[in-house]
């Protein structure tokens, strides 16, 4: 019996884990404005170089093995500084969307659950990213790929210009540049 206590209290400890991780520690966001200042901006096109493989390979290619592994981990520090970006965004963008979710306008509430499960699906991406980009530090030769994680970023990214679109339309533009 105790034995069973136990385990049911350890499952119990870790789905609150799983989703405090998932759901991050950001700060309620009801309003479009209250995103200035609170996310991150994330340089896809930088961060999608950073993983490229064909780049990699072309420096693998045309650098001593030395100067090769310096130059991929500082490679994948500034990925692992955009992963942790990333992290960071989804979660204020997950709150965003559950406030969007609860607005009485049903194409507005559907944009807000889409974007509020785009965010919880990239945070926990991004979080899983994140292990891998130290792996590729330690070990600046192993082929683990990241890659995905920007293409669901930008999927995130067009869902909050389509939300704030039906919100304020005149604010688009300005959000979509703080992301």
């Amino acid at each position: 019996m105790t034995t069973t206590l136990i385990i049911i209290a350890v499952a119990f400890a870790g789905v609150l884990f799983f989703l405090r991780t998932a759901r991050g520690q950001a700060q309620r966001v009801r309003e479009l404005p209250e995103l200035e200042g609170l996310t991150r901006p994330v340089d896809l096109a930088a961060f999608r170089n950073l993983v490229d493989p064909d780049d990699e390979d072309y420096l693998r290619q045309n650098l001593p093995g030395e100067k090769f592994r310096d130059i991929q981990r500082q490679r994948m520090r500034a990925a692992l500084d955009y992963a942790e970006r990333t992290v960071h965004n989804a979660s204020i963008l997950l709150r965003l969307g559950e406030a969007a979710r609860r607005n009485h306008d049903p194409e507005i509430a559907a944009a807000g659950c889409e974007l509020a499960n785009g965010a919880l699906l990239l945070r926990m991406y991004a979080k899983l990213a994140v292990p891998i980009l130290y792996a590729r530090i330690v070990l600046p030769g192993a082929h683990l790929s990241v890659g995905c994680l920007i293409d669901m970023y930008e999927t995130l990214t067009a869902g909050v210009v389509r939300l704030t679109s039906l919100l304020n339309p005149a604010y688009t533009a300005r959000i979509a540049a703080i992301i």
